[in-house]
């Protein structure tokens, strides 16, 4: 199976987050129709394949206000071929067009953003998602003023749905602060401190690779090097194991295909959203009163 991160032109979005260099752009018309034209020929292109794919959308703006991505969404999820199809999205967009999709295939990785929308319209989102039968996973930005929400917002969410806590760039934390967040997300370490990776074995460039709006293909977001196009098939001949040339990772969807990180394993099932494939948020069963641990046996 070949895993593709795809990032069309987009680049505007409908919130204003400081934090964000894309808060609050406008593409122009001629933009937008370039980025549509885009996104259906990546589609076309995947219509006509036969090995399977698993495809996230990791626009630089919001997708899911443009009808061209619910649209994608929906139909590409109807494909067999394609066994997963996922977008990360701010949930500011209606979530009725996703009962078309199918939701054994369909998933979306939300982020909340404190301030930039009201958190009971949010949470409602969620609640329809759930109701939908969509799976998702929901998530902050680990800046000191969005912990209360965060925990609000944990304690809100439903058992099923993970709280993943992205570390804020250019935030060093305390060991007392990373206590915090990792009472909301336990995995928060993972995204704490960059990954030394220089030299070290990445499923990028051989099973996982990076499209843009002209089918340029990239191992990943983060290294310049041109593998080949998407349209020609000229990529499929560099698809091959090979070391990562940056000394560190510091994105998730970077460093969650780095082989010596272990959340492949974590996120068995659910890697492209974003969802473990234990709650491993929720403590631990308690055991009937005299019971033996197994490390007691």
């Amino acid at each position: 199976m070949l895993t593709i991160l795809y990032r069309g032109p987009l680049a505007s979005c409908d919130y204003d987050c400081p934090y964000c260099p894309f808060a609050k752009r406008r593409d122009t018309t001629a933009q937008l129709r370039a980025d549509r034209a885009a996104l259906e020929r990546f589609c076309a292109w995947v219509a006509g394949q036969e090995r399977e794919l698993s495809i996230l959308f990791t626009p630089w703006g919001e997708g899911l206000v443009r009808s061209w991505y619910r649209r994608a969404l929906v139909e590409l999820s109807r494909l067999p071929q394609v066994r997963r199809v996922a977008i990360q999205t701010n949930l500011s967009c209606r979530t009725g067009w996703l009962a078309d999709a199918d939701r054994d295939t369909v998933a979306l990785w939300c982020t909340y953003h404190p301030g930039q929308t009201p958190y009971d319209r949010f949470l409602t989102k969620t609640t329809e998602l759930t109701a939908l039968g969509v799976r998702f996973s929901v998530g902050v930005v680990g800046l000191p003023e969005h912990l209360e929400p965060a925990r609000r917002l944990r304690a809100d969410l439903a058992d099923a749905v993970y709280l993943w806590v992205n570390a804020a760039e250019g935030h060093r934390y305390t060991d007392a602060e990373a206590v915090d967040w990792t009472a909301v997300d336990p995995l928060f370490d993972y995204s704490r401190r960059p990954h030394r990776t220089r030299g070290r074995a990445c499923r990028t460039g051989e099973s996982v690779v990076s499209v843009d709006g002209d089918g340029t293909v990239r191992r990943c977001h983060f290294v310049p090097e041109v593998l080949g196009n998407l349209y020609d098939g000229s990529f499929r001949d560099a698809l091959r194991p090979r070391p990562c040339p940056l000394e560190v990772c510091d994105c998730h969807i970077g460093y969650v295909h780095a082989e010596q990180v272990p959340l492949y394993d974590v996120f068995a099932g659910g890697v492209l959203e974003r969802i473990p494939a234990e709650p491993v948020w929720l403590p631990p069963p308690s055991r009937p009163r005299g019971s033996r641990s197994a490390a007691a046996c």
